[in-house]
């Protein structure tokens, strides 16, 4: 598992952090969305996975919280490698008793430098962070494949 989430570290690095996380929606069709997401170990649970910062009030923030699973896929050029896993978020909407709010602000920051994510002006981003309500969502590395 260690050396499978190295190569997602690694194509997540590659390519800026951009992936395509999918869930399934109530019909069983499949949504789908690009994002920025980085190897990052779930808080609370500590399992190993990757996690992104997602705006509150999205739709797929509604649809990891009722399928509770998703799958995120890091690729560059004809490399791929997917994790598929569980979903749990930590954010304003989604408190989790295992996880002090308080810390909140420093895990956004967290899982967006994991994601390649950098920025000039830290009190800005925690401010917008909170203005959006914005939410961590990690997905379990219970399955990673690939092509390689």
């Amino acid at each position: 598992m260690a050396a499978d989430l190295e190569l997602v570290r690694t194509l997540s690095l590659r390519e800026n952090g951009l992936a395509t996380v999918s869930t399934v929606r109530a019909d069983g069709t499949v949504h789908s969305s690009v994002v920025n997401a980085g190897v990052y170990e779930d808080p609370v649970t500590k399992a190993p996975g990757v996690a992104f910062v997602a705006m509150g009030g999205v739709k797929k923030l509604d649809l990891f919280r009722r399928a509770g699973h998703a799958t995120i896929t890091f690729r560059r050029g004809w490399e791929w490698a997917a994790v598929q896993g569980n979903t749990h978020l930590i954010g304003p909407d989604d408190p989790d008793p295992g996880f002090d709010p308080a810390g909140l602000p420093k895990l956004l920051r967290e899982v967006f430098i994991a994601a390649t994510g950098t920025h000039d002006d830290w009190d800005e981003y925690d401010r917008v962070m909170a203005a959006e309500r914005r939410v961590a969502v990690f997905v379990t590395a219970n399955r990673i494949s690939g092509n390689r």
